[in-house]
């Protein structure tokens, strides 16, 4: 496990940010919200020593940090019915053997799913946590996290097999 504060962020920073922008859709907001998270941790280095997986504490903690900078700014709704419009590249251009009209097909998918399935679909896909940990993490039940994930299945095949059955 990294030892220093900058180790740390060098190791999960990414992971956190990527998490973090799945959900919101808002670069600014992610940005204030590791700032958070990792001045939680410089404010009290032990923190991260109790955990059992740092990754999934960490994702905790910036969801929750998330959801406490969301409710300071605002209802949840309101935040949400905001920041629905809002585009923000998911994959890279250079993404193997894809092009941009299937790309942007799948990233419109993704933001039309609701953000609490939004989140257990990364977690489970981005970073193959376990519906275990997934709970853990979003502090939710383990047949929550695996019926938001099938939820957000179901829904993204019905979306996008039109747009597969097109391109064969």
């Amino acid at each position: 496990m990294p030892s220093s504060l900058e180790q740390i962020y060098d190791v999960h920073a990414g992971a956190l940010y990527a998490f973090l922008l799945n959900c919101t859709r808002n670069h600014a907001l992610v940005q204030d919200v590791l700032q958070e998270v990792f001045l939680k941790l410089a404010r009290t280095p032990s923190l991260l020593k109790k955990a059992r997986d740092p990754r999934s504490f960490l994702l905790r903690i910036a969801h929750n940090a998330l959801l406490d900078l969301v409710r300071h700014s605002g209802t949840r709704a309101a935040y949400e019915e905001k920041h629905a419009g809002e585009a923000s590249t998911l994959f890279l251009p250079e993404f193997p053997s894809d092009d941009e009209a299937f790309r942007s097909s799948v990233e419109a998918a993704l933001q039309d799913l609701p953000q609490e399935q939004r989140a257990v679909l990364h977690l489970k896909l981005w970073e193959s946590l376990t519906f275990s940990q997934i709970a853990e993490t979003l502090e939710i039940s383990q047949h929550t996290a695996a019926s938001r994930y099938r939820y957000a299945l179901d829904k993204l095949r019905d979306v996008l097999r039109p747009v597969y059955e097109e391109r064969l």
